[in-house]
């Protein structure tokens, strides 16, 4: 089958896409934003990339740095239409099936060619808040109750987001929830698995923007810091607000607290094989892949809520706890107090993560199951 992929360049693309090595399809990559060049780590699908400029002419970088208003300016004329040029390759390849990851991102952009091609099959992966914090804005909503009608296949990481889809008129066919990375491969990150009894480090994850809000679980362990002082607590992926708020707080006179900026997929594995709880916290998402990671690599996972998504995986009390108001750091205060001195809770939440649904988010198991559902796909 010939499966033509519609996304932004991502490492969760990257790692899906690779389930498909091997399996017997013709891949081939259309890159929305035009501007990635080849990417080695899918160097056997057959990419379009790097198509949007009419000419990369001397300067442009450093004119988009220091003058970004000329720059769009000047790119009005610069850049090729993105519906036109993948309404030609869709013509070249003539795929069986189009899969585009993200409604706003890759499916809105190439709408109308796919209304013009009503025949084409047509899959969408929804991500993360994709639909459900989006559905709040106008202008994407209306992108949402165009694209769904019209795409006959979907993927979820959630099954939030699939009554949701329902809710816009999605009547296509549910393919099933999925990490939108795919699984995880276990035996690769088993060396960073150290026992339950010699971890020493509560792990928060530093996203504070759009959706995360870091910045509140700062807050939430402000008032512990007797009961951390045996700990060593690590912020991982965190942007300037994130530094300035530790920097104004009493924070910064902690020995004991290490803030991080972004760091790599591996890093992020190794320290949650360290952790012995994790802390996650945004006002929306999907599944979120970093509490998946907490769970394999057996992390006490407390985690927010939002659409009770969450809770399709962590039941309070028994494999983690969930935060229910993302921005009251008083109660994030109390679930992290209540873990602290909970040794047996930690302990039964990791032998149950461990042992029912560790090997559920094995990269084979899930690989299997997603070759299956575009195996149900007749060319």
């Amino acid at each position: 089958m010939k499966i033509l992929m519609v996304s932004i360049p991502t490492l969760h693309f990257f790692r899906w896409t690779d389930q498909l090595k091997n399996a017997g399809h013709e891949v081939f990559w259309f890159d929305i934003t035009g501007m990635s060049a080849p990417v080695e780590k899918l160097n056997w699908v057959q990419q379009r990339v790097n198509w949007k400029l009419k000419y990369n002419y001397p300067g442009r970088v450093f004119l988009k740095k220091r003058f970004p208003k000329i720059y769009n300016f000047v790119q009005r004329f610069n850049e090729k239409n993105t519906a036109i040029e993948f309404e030609k390759y869709l013509n070249e390849v003539k795929p069986d099936v189009v899969h585009s990851f993200a409604i706003y991102l890759a499916c809105a952009p190439i709408y109308e060619v796919m209304m013009k091609h009503k025949n084409q099959k047509w899959i969408y992966s929804s991500w993360g808040s994709d639909l459900f914090y989006f559905q709040n804005n106008p202008s994407y909503l209306k992108n949402i109750k165009q694209v769904l009608p019209r795409v006959n296949y979907l993927f979820t990481d959630c099954n939030r987001d699939y009554e949701i889809a329902k809710q816009y008129r999605f009547n296509g066919e549910f393919l099933g929830v999925f990490p939108g990375g795919g699984g995880f491969n276990l035996q690769h990150v088993q060396k960073f698995h150290l026992p339950i009894k010699e971890r020493e480090t509560i792990l928060i994850k530093g996203f504070q923007g759009r959706s995360g809000r870091a910045i509140n679980v700062l807050k939430a362990i402000i008032n512990l810091q007797d009961q951390l002082k045996q700990f060593k607590i690590i912020v991982f992926g965190a942007p300037n607000e994130v530094f300035q708020f530790v920097d104004n707080s009493n924070l910064k006179n902690w020995e004991n607290l290490q803030v991080l900026g972004r760091i790599n997929h591996e890093n992020v594995l190794e320290l949650m094989g360290k952790a012995l709880i994790y802390i996650g916290n945004s006002n929306s998402d999907g599944m979120p892949n970093t509490l998946l990671e907490a769970i394999i690599m057996g992390a006490f996972p407390i985690q927010s809520n939002p659409g009770n998504v969450t809770s399709e995986i962590i039941t309070p009390n028994k494999n983690g706890l969930l935060i229910n108001d993302c921005k009251n750091a008083s109660e994030i205060e109390k679930l992290l107090t209540n873990a602290l001195i909970s040794p047996e809770l930690i302990n039964t939440a990791y032998t149950f993560n461990q042992e029912e649904l560790k090997q559920k988010l094995d990269r084979e198991t899930i690989k299997l199951s997603v070759l299956q559902k575009y195996g149900s796909i007749a060319p």
